[in-house]
């Protein structure tokens, strides 16, 4: 299966994605020409189903690393593994195809847990990441090749095993005469930059540090849970920033460190939500101007980052992920870039929504032609290496 696959000049390839913020999964049908830097995508159809809240509940509960033992982690892997599956068969429905049409599926999975820091283990110096969504299942259920838990070799090369999409966002932005920044905004933020014609070897890729992860957690206290996330950034306009607030956040130690470097749910999590909380608290706050603050923040953090550890000044930023969707994290971006030109992948006619499962397409396409697929750049790897399990 693999050998004939490898001798298709173009393929029907899905890449499914599921964020640190566990709200659902992306799925897109993309038919992919070729491979390596000549590589050419066209996206054919997206969806994006939503978690019901006792799944996103129980992600997020067994994410903490307190909860849950073998049996559990079982059955998630599996009953996440069907969910995906049932995400590709209503990718193929809506695409007017045949789930036996699908030549190949990338999977990143859902990341539970993910140590890019060396801890002590029985003796050993060890670092390690875990992604659930049981390949197996979607290579039996949809009947394609499927490359999943791509993060594990990066990081067996020494390397953080994130982030992982700078080297598609190589091949599909990279502009010989502007320098190209392209910052996601997912549960975490993280930015890419590509100098104006730059080699792989060239780009700088790290994360920014919270995406929508605080505010998605601060607006589901403030609705008692009727609400997963600031819709249209509606909660936040309705509060007023404190620059003491923002002041003390901005001595978040993450900020300061030297790229590369990455982080999760394990560092933004529930109790550094609560830290936000008492800051505010003793500064007499109320939980909007909280809110509103952490918005700021979390474009701040994008702004920091660029002034302080990128080579280069973007000419160009544009912005993915479900905050692009959020006006008032859009408008405070711009308000601390107004040197640089801010966009979204929509002004650029593309859609910012399945950019990383985009991404997970084409790396798995890069994995079963042996490609090295990494950017050592960016996560810090030795050497290149293909990442990649591949199940047929």
């Amino acid at each position: 299966m693999l050998s004939e696959l490898m001798k298709k000049t173009d393929k029907l390839v899905i890449g499914l994605m599921s964020g640190t913020s566990a709200d659902g999964i992306d799925a897109v049908l993309c038919r992919i020409t070729g491979y390596g830097i000549h590589t050419k995508v066209k996206q054919l159809a997206f969806v994006s189903p939503s978690y019901d809240k006792a799944t996103h509940d129980r992600i997020l509960r067994v994410a903490k690393g307190d909860f849950g033992g073998t049996k559990e982690l079982c059955l998630l892997n599996v009953y996440l593994a069907e969910l995906f599956a049932d995400a590709c068969e209503l990718l193929c429905k809506k695409a007017g195809i045949d789930p036996s049409e699908v030549d190949l599926i990338g999977s990143h999975g859902q990341t539970l847990y993910h140590i890019p820091v060396s801890e002590e283990y029985l003796g050993r110096s060890i670092r390690a990441t875990y992604q659930l969504g049981e390949a197996s299942v979607l290579a039996e259920r949809i009947g394609a090749v499927t490359v999943s838990d791509f993060r594990v070799r990066d990081m067996a090369a020494g390397g953080l095993g994130a982030p992982l999409v700078p080297y598609t966002e190589y091949i599909l932005y990279a502009d010989p005469e502007r320098n190209v920044g392209l910052q996601n905004i997912g549960g975490i933020g993280n930015i890419t930059i590509l100098p104006a014609g730059c080699a792989l070897e060239d780009l700088t890729a790290f994360d920014t540090g919270p995406g929508n992860m605080l505010m998605d957690a601060l607006t589901s206290r403030i609705t008692n849970g009727r609400k997963t996330f600031d819709e249209n950034g509606e909660l936040a306009f309705s509060g007023t920033p404190n620059s003491r607030l923002l002041e003390k956040m901005m001595q978040d130690p993450y900020l300061y460190i030297a790229p590369p470097k990455t982080t999760g749910r394990e560092y933004y999590g529930e109790s550094y939500v609560q830290q936000i909380l008492e800051m505010g608290k003793e500064l007499s706050l109320s939980e909007v101007d909280i809110l509103s603050t952490t918005t700021l923040f979390t474009a701040a953090c994008i702004e920091h980052s660029i002034r302080h550890h990128c080579p280069v000044k973007p000419d160009r930023l544009i912005i993915g992920g479900g905050g692009a969707l959020n006006p008032c994290l859009m408008a405070d971006i711009r308000k601390l870039l107004p040197d640089v030109e801010v966009l979204t992948n929509e002004d650029l006619g593309f859609d910012g929504s399945a950019k990383e499962a985009i991404a997970f397409a084409l790396l798995a396409n890069e994995t079963i032609h042996g490609i090295c697929n990494n950017a050592p750049a960016a996560t810090g790897a030795s050497h290149p290496v293909v990442m990649g399990k591949i199940t047929q």
